[in-house]
């Protein structure tokens, strides 16, 4: 069993001390975003006392989300949580659309099981929801210290992480656990030396606006009544950069947006409200937004690799989790984050509560995180579909397939009279060609995405 110093045997005491001292906890989680705040939870449910750390003013203050969440993972952590969480709508309604400048295909889903218990997904704001959950961990007793940056690390004599450093004037926060929950390109698992380089062409860039427009009219263009709300998700739409558009219904407004590749929006020299505007433009869109007044622009970096590009999640005093540690699920049908960010952040917190209760924060002490997260849908759903986000922002998914399709079904729908009807094969092959789509490619893509998501 390993044991953790105590302040006397920091190898930064010195400095520490100097900045006007030490408070010490039996954990440190950092970052108040939904994988923050369920540790948190955990953590002070356990009887631990426990300081969730908040660069923002508020939880939620600097988080930018316009999408869905998927909320029964809440199910552990808040009994009846629907009855409570700040929701905006619950989907109904589900469309997957593929677009060229001119057309779009879409495959519309909608079920009334989806507006009751057990709810399926709900449109939120980031700054309502997160303000939420972090309330229950203050309720169960977590510390939340706002305005609070986290600069750094503290090791001890051992190099085992034992605190952090802050820009508090009342000093540093010393704990035998520390739960790295800073967001995407986590600096705090960088300085741990658990993130893997080459990052960057893993990480795209999330883009939105968020469209007042008034209640009755959202419900009549988007053909829902009372809380039921619609989730839009589009390819084909962001001028060849590897990505995808969405479109969700809230109350009284509507978030539009784009997720780019980073890297290879960098390269066209394009900005990503010119996509917005032409995505807003759009003759299968421009009806649903027309009249909408922006209230809000931001923009959210965004881990898409996958299973492949996760870091190092336990080591010595140290856990990562949400999207610190890359677990965002970007495989088309399935989008999902904040959901995983719960979940792991729920396993950390419960993990660092076992570790500390034998008096073992050491990286075989707090082991039991990893077995939580493979033996539930945290890790299970990204392992199995580990192939998907590269067969996603391929060439022929992203630019190919979108306008491949549309002008298949336009053939199939054209009326050519005096000439008879063509056969589906030949279509087919027209527009596969048109397009610059081999037919080997097709069978091999379609045998990929068997793989990917069997």
């Amino acid at each position: 069993m390993a044991e953790h110093a105590g302040p006397a045997q920091h190898t930064s005491m010195a400095t520490v001390g100097e900045r006007g001292g030490i408070t010490t906890f039996d954990a440190v989680v950092v970052g108040a975003g939904p994988a923050g705040s369920a540790a948190a939870l955990e953590l002070a449910r356990a009887g631990h006392r426990v300081a969730l750390v908040e660069r923002g003013s508020f939880p939620g203050a600097k988080n930018v989300y316009g999408g869905v969440v998927y909320g029964r993972v809440l199910d552990e952590l808040v009994p009846e949580w629907w009855e409570q969480a700040p929701v905006q709508r619950w989907v109904t309604r589900r469309q997957t659309m593929m677009m060229t400048p001119t057309q779009s295909m879409t495959v519309d889903f909608r079920t009334e099981a989806w507006g009751r218990p057990p709810y399926n997904g709900a449109t939120a704001h980031r700054g309502e929801f997160d303000a939420w959950l972090a309330g229950k961990a203050e309720q169960a007793g977590a510390e939340l210290l706002t305005s609070t940056v986290v600069t750094g690390l503290l090791r001890g004599v051992r190099g085992e992480i034992v605190g952090v450093r802050t820009d508090r004037p009342d000093g540093d926060l010393t704990a035998p656990v520390v739960i790295a929950c800073d967001g995407v390109n986590s600096f705090l698992a960088k300085e741990a030396g658990m993130y893997p380089d080459g990052q960057v062409e893993h990480t795209t860039l999330g883009v939105k606006e968020t469209l007042a427009l008034p209640r009755e009219t959202i419900d009549e263009r988007f053909a829902v009544r009372g809380r039921e709300g619609v989730d839009i998700e589009m390819v084909g739409c962001t001028r060849g950069i590897p990505g995808g558009g969405f479109l969700y219904t809230n109350l009284d407004s509507v978030s539009i947006g784009v997720v780019l590749g980073l890297t290879e929006l960098g390269k066209a020299g394009i900005r990503p409200e010119e996509i917005i505007a032409d995505l807003k433009r759009h003759p299968a869109i421009a009806p649903l937004v027309r009249g909408g007044e922006i209230t809000e622009f931001s923009a959210h970096l965004i881990p898409e690799g996958g299973y492949h590009t996760m870091p190092k999640l336990t080591d010595d005093g140290i856990l990562v989790t949400g999207d610190a540690a890359a677990m965002c699920l970007a495989a088309g049908i399935w989008l999902e984050g904040v959901n995983f960010a719960i979940g792991s952040g729920m396993y950390a917190g419960r993990a660092a509560a076992a570790a500390l209760s034998t008096g073992d924060t050491s990286a075989a002490g707090l082991a039991g995180y990893e077995r939580s997260l493979r033996d539930t849908f945290v890790l299970a759903d990204h392992k199995k579909l580990a192939r998907a986000p590269e067969l996603l922002l391929g060439d022929r998914v992203q630019n190919r397939y979108p306008a491949m399709i549309c002008d298949l079904l336009e053939g199939v729908f054209q009326v050519t009279n005096p000439e008879p009807k063509p056969g589906m094969r030949a279509l087919l092959r027209r527009s596969a060609k048109k397009h610059g789509v081999r037919m080997r490619d097709l069978a091999k893509d379609a045998v990929a995405g068997l793989r990917a998501y069997g």
